[in-house]
């Protein structure tokens, strides 16, 4: 009953998606088999913090990495601030749990010279998929938008009088994006090539696949990676790394912070003080140039 009722507080109030309140469920039930299995404990919240550490250093063991544990700890982390903010329990056994170190993530950017080399080469495609595909690339790095809030986009989610798009992003919150207008043209170009299609069966939905149906991400990755591949030597090429070559690419030419922080739909500044370091060089580089007391 308990473990149910702090489901539906994330997907009541919290907000969170099926996806995650998912990762959610799947963690917590592993660490149940743990406990039950190995300590004969029938419910997490009589657990204390010994067989939790074990449960930490099993998973070591077992080679998963780091930041995964980390992961599913945050998730009982969460349940166990659940369980105490109902008052089912006085203490909350990872208090003071300290995560474990990981390795910080670099994702470089793609250029500006790469990312007009695919436009480009989109320009190029005829048909349906090919003007499609192209407006994907362009919103997402016009918007920097997530990839399920692209998906998710409604055929109402523009506004060519407000030149705005409106996305909803994580827990259901609302933003408004600025259009470019050239993202106006390859919209217009789309939604005339989207009347053609034999069947429409998704009709509120604004991409579609050439049966007429929403988009799935799997999809839109695949466009991504397929069209970068051709322009980018970079190991990794997906529609994260275009979301993070609008910030970085803003970020460079001088943008504020915080407004790059309400464009990307972030909850703290924190999470996006993380694209800040590709443009630090830039930084030195002005500062070593404009400082008073740099020896020139």
């Amino acid at each position: 009953m308990t473990f149910q009722s702090f489901i539906d507080y994330l997907s009541l109030e919290k907000k969170y998606s099926p996806h995650t309140i998912k990762a959610y469920e799947k963690d917590l039930s592993d660490f149940l088999v743990f406990a039950e299995e190995g300590y004969g404990y029938k419910g997490i919240s009589e657990v204390n913090y010994a067989v939790i550490r074990s449960w930490i250093v099993s998973l070591v063991e077992q080679g998963i990495a780091n930041r995964s544990i980390n992961r599913k700890i945050s998730s009982l982390k969460s349940y166990y601030r659940f369980l105490l903010k109902t008052e089912q329990i006085e203490v909350n056994p990872l208090a003071k749990h300290k995560a474990l170190k990981t390795p910080k993530k670099v994702q470089v950017p793609f250029t500006k010279a790469e990312i007009e080399e695919v436009i480009e080469l989109l320009k190029l495609e005829e048909g349906f998929e090919g003007i499609r595909n192209r407006l994907i690339v362009e919103l997402f790095y016009a918007t920097g938008m997530r990839r399920a809030e692209l998906v998710n986009l409604k055929m109402g989610s523009f506004s060519f009088s407000e030149n705005i798009v409106k996305v909803l992003g994580k827990r259901n919150k609302e933003r408004r994006i600025p259009l470019l207008p050239s993202i106006e043209e390859t919209l217009t170009l789309y939604l005339e090539a989207r009347k053609g299609l034999p069947e429409i069966k998704d009709a509120d939905f604004l991409l579609l696949s050439k049966k007429g149906v929403k988009l799935y991400e799997t999809l839109v990755y695949r466009v991504i990676n397929s069209y970068f591949s051709k322009a980018s030597e970079k190991v990794k090429k997906s529609p994260h790394i275009l979301r993070h070559s609008f910030a970085t690419h803003l970020l460079n030419e001088g943008a504020d912070l915080n407004a790059v922080k309400e464009l990307l739909g972030h909850a703290s500044l924190a999470s996006t003080q993380v694209y800040t370091h590709n443009n630090m060089a830039q930084l030195k580089q002005v500062y070593r140039e404009a400082h008073p007391r740099n020896t020139k």
